[in-house]
């Protein structure tokens, strides 16, 4: 079964448990564990200043301040009140009650593996300063519905993820009534960017623990396993929203202590995982601080004339990871060719394209995609009309790879093939036979020589693909993850492939 398949399965999975659980009031038994006690060190007896006589000096022992931790999580209270009568007495509690449990052992527990010294701490919305530096992390848990946020909260929640914060949400318990309006408020920060499953091979599911199956409970069944999952929002290539309907339970233990309504992760599995969410977001701040400094270009906005424009290709597949990409290599292109390229990238749909007018065209993404009858046969005619695509998978998505691959023989009806290394596209300007990939390539292959892919229609090279990113290096952020090309050998086989469609 492919990845995609199995993804699919899970989320089937996770509808059908979600809608299973009772809907009558939930008391949720994590709620009744107090926070653990801040730790306190304690001096031996130390003198007080001699008193007044006749008084006799004493002695005591008092607590000294603890040298404080760097914060890396904060975790989100909301400051509403409701009233209740009981037993006759008026009593307010939490609007939206949230517990500290998972991400107090979630801390301690990656504090010991990654020999760090990390701490969370408690913020509500209106006072936090939305500064990733301060928290790379917000943590956000529930079992109630989720608080409409105001329109101010959520444009600072947006510049917040856009600076380089991530923010984690998982259903405390599996509720369904929390996990129902947490959708509502992620499409509401990010409107334009998809919540979607994450395929088995995220840095997310592999990035410290190597997660191949996780553990769950429902009510007091049987635990039962599946393949791991997480639901993400994409900034760039990294997860900016991590979302998971199921209890990422790093606090309870559900083995002996079941929770009748709940649906939870394993206690050992969901350390784990959670462990996996903090090396990612660790090793993916700074690149998502540069990522989210716009780069603009003064010809963007200059008409085209005869100049020359790439368009980008838009799909459902996460179709724009790498912004920063086309206008870093259209700067090189011009200083190292003869090409006349303006600063500027056109954005179209396959309905759209016209030979004539785009007689190249990219397309890059991290998800699975699929085109439409008529877009399928848009691309079809453009293609065997002269006109060229060049893609990549981006960060090498193994995703994107399998639906491009699967698409194109649709378009098509034959597969790709490995081009030679004799091949033009690989002499002119920059002859390029040994290249260097990032260290997630070489872990796993140990191999120096480009591999582009391609397919040849009357003649001329219609496609040339790279299943390992080109984008990453051509943005040159530094990315952890990028299963690709060096920044450097990027670049050039980018110049010479942009090269090489445009002057056949």
């Amino acid at each position: 079964m492919s990845t995609a398949a199995k993804t699919l399965c899970v989320a089937c999975i996770i509808a059908l448990l979600g809608a299973s659980l009772d809907a009558q009031e939930f008391e949720n038994p994590k709620a009744g564990r107090p926070p653990r006690a801040k730790p306190a060190r304690q001096s031996g007896g130390e003198s007080m200043p001699p008193l007044p006589l006749p008084a006799t000096p004493l002695r005591r022992s008092e607590k000294k301040r603890q040298p404080s931790e760097p914060a890396l999580v904060g975790m989100i209270n909301f400051s509403q009140m409701v009233a209740s009568v009981s037993d006759g007495k008026r009593v307010e509690q939490p609007a939206f009650p949230t517990t500290a449990i998972d991400i107090e052992r979630l801390v301690r527990f990656a504090n010991d593996r990654l020999k760090v010294r990390y701490r969370h701490m408690g913020l509500t919305l209106e006072r936090f300063s939305y500064d990733p530096q301060e928290l790379p992390i917000l943590y956000l848990t529930g079992w109630k519905p989720m608080p409409n946020l105001n329109d101010a909260i959520i444009d600072r929640l947006r510049r917040y993820l856009y600076d380089g914060g991530t923010l984690v949400i998982h259903a405390q318990c599996g509720r369904p009534e929390f996990v129902s309006s947490a959708r509502v408020q992620i499409a509401r920060i990010l409107p334009n960017r998809r919540l979607a499953p994450l395929d088995t091979d995220s840095p997310l599911f592999n990035a410290f623990a190597p997660i191949k199956e996780m553990r769950f409970r429902e009510d007091d069944k049987p635990f039962r396993t599946m393949p791991p999952y997480l639901e993400a929002v994409f900034l760039g290539c990294r997860p900016a929203i991590i979302f998971s309907p199921i209890d990422l339970n790093c606090g309870w233990d559900v083995v002996n202590n079941p929770i009748q309504g709940g649906l939870l992760y394993h206690q050992d599995d969901a350390l784990a995982l959670g462990l996996n969410i903090i090396t990612t977001t660790l090793a993916n701040f700074q690149y998502a601080r540069q990522w989210g400094s716009q780069k603009v270009f003064v010809e963007a906005q200059e008409a085209s004339r005869d100049r020359l424009v790439i368009a980008q290709v838009v799909h459902d597949g996460d179709w724009d990871p790498t912004p920063h990409a086309l206008p870093n290599l259209m700067k090189l292109i011009q200083s190292q060719t003869t090409l006349n390229v303006q600063f500027k990238r056109e954005v179209v749909n396959l309905g759209d394209v016209d030979v004539f007018k785009n007689p190249v065209l990219y397309m890059t993404g991290l998800r699975d995609f699929k085109l439409s009858e008529g877009d399928a046969e848009r691309l079809r005619k453009y293609l065997t009309s002269g006109g060229v695509l060049i893609a990549d998978a981006a960060a090498g998505s193994r995703s994107f790879d399998v639906a491009f691959r699967r698409e194109f023989h649709r378009v098509l009806g034959e597969e790709l093939t490995v081009l030679d290394p004799t091949s033009e596209v690989f002499q002119t300007p920059h002859r390029i036979s040994g290249v260097h990939y990032t260290p997630l390539v070489q872990a796993k292959n140990q191999i120096n020589a480009p591999l582009l892919e391609g397919a040849i229609i009357d003649g001329h090279l219609a496609i040339i693909y790279s299943p390992l990113s080109l984008s990453n290096g051509w943005e040159q952020l530094g990315f952890a993850y990028n299963r690709g090309y060096s920044d450097g050998d990027a670049l050039r086989l980018g110049v010479n492939i942009f090269a090489y469609a445009l002057m056949h």
